[in-house]
């Protein structure tokens, strides 16, 4: 597999990334056995970047991955470069009650992130959003005495602004930004994207799929399990799906010309934006991870551009990326 590189401060990586959290949390059920061999298949693949939270499922993905690493050959087990976020407070009753990004919670959330993934070291660390009570240089500092320690290899951000990004960059060197990124979630373009590429700092891209809305496999009529958080995701909502999946039936006629899918051709489209970007695909089981890497394949020129754009334009997309109450955590 190709491999790009995590920033100019980061290592190189696959040219696609595995997001996990969806085996743990947020997507209804999911079957611990099938994500266990999806996690096996990405890594014989040649996929490197596995992505996950200490908070997704409240430490269960983190055993998940430590689980399939253990059980992988060797060879593939050491290819492999655990990027983790932090810092998200969770309730048994599964509410979110805020970010702490204060220096010995910092440690603390690392300390038990080790013993969960069952390593000595974790590859990519990072506050999953700004704690408006800790100034960032604080968060980034705790986390460079980490690397000093050997227990964090490189520093990474998620869903910060530009503002932001140059203050973390002026105190520790940061390897990437995790944030979402595709088709109809355009944001970073305007002021984020020109920063971490004046920086130096890579894109590792999430909701590429816009957490399935626009994989081509989401319909109208679908109903939502039991703690599937797109239910109350404001891009599912009523008129807002409608206007959306006109969006992807659009798209489609374009995979259609191509001979691929709408998922590989939204991912495709993601890898062709800068060989800074890393997207991430949140595949669950098998086939759809086959299905995604087939994006690795797919070549848009010029007059596929040219129809993808004017098929789903800057800002087309109906509702926000999340609830009015998680939007709140999130720069723009």
């Amino acid at each position: 597999m190709r491999t790009r590189p995590l920033g100019t401060t980061g290592p190189q990586v696959s040219a696609l990334g595995l997001g996990c959290m969806g085996m743990s949390a947020l997507y209804g059920e999911a079957d611990r056995a099938e994500s266990v061999v999806t996690l096996h298949a990405a890594l014989e693949a040649g996929v490197t970047l596995l992505d996950t939270g200490d908070f997704y499922g409240m430490g269960h993905n983190e055993m998940l991955i430590g689980e399939a690493l253990r059980a992988a050959p060797a060879a593939r087990r050491e290819q492999a470069l655990v990027s983790v976020k932090f810092g998200a407070l969770r309730d048994p009753d599964g509410g979110w009650s805020g970010y702490d990004g204060r220096p010995a919670a910092v440690r603390n959330f690392a300390a038990y992130s080790l013993q969960r993934l069952g390593t000595d070291h974790i590859d990519v660390y990072r506050i999953a959003r700004l704690d408006p009570d800790v100034p960032i240089e604080e968060t980034v500092g705790a986390i460079a005495e980490l690397v000093e320690k050997g227990y964090v290899r490189h520093i990474g951000l998620s869903e910060v602004g530009a503002e932001t990004i140059r203050r973390a960059a002026a105190t520790a060197p940061i390897s990437d930004l995790q944030i979402e990124y595709s088709l109809i979630s355009r944001g970073i373009e305007d002021e984020i994207l020109p920063t971490t590429r004046e920086l130096g700092i890579g894109i590792t891209a999430y909701g590429v799929l816009s957490r399935g809305l626009i994989s081509g496999h989401f319909t109208a009529d679908r109903q939502l399990g039991a703690g599937d958080f797109r239910a109350l995701s404001p891009r599912f909502q009523g008129d807002n799906l409608r206007h959306n999946l006109n969006l992807v039936e659009a798209l489609r006629k374009i995979a259609e010309q191509k001979g691929v899918s709408v998922a590989q051709i939204a991912i495709a489209w993601v890898l062709g934006r800068g060989e800074d970007i890393v997207p991430l695909v949140g595949a669950r089981r098998r086939d759809r991870l086959t299905e995604a890497l087939g994006a690795l394949d797919v070549t848009l020129d010029a007059a596929d551009l040219a129809a993808i754009e004017e098929a789903v334009p800057p800002g087309a997309a109906a509702g926000d990326r999340y609830p009015a109450a998680q939007m709140a955590h999130v720069e723009r």
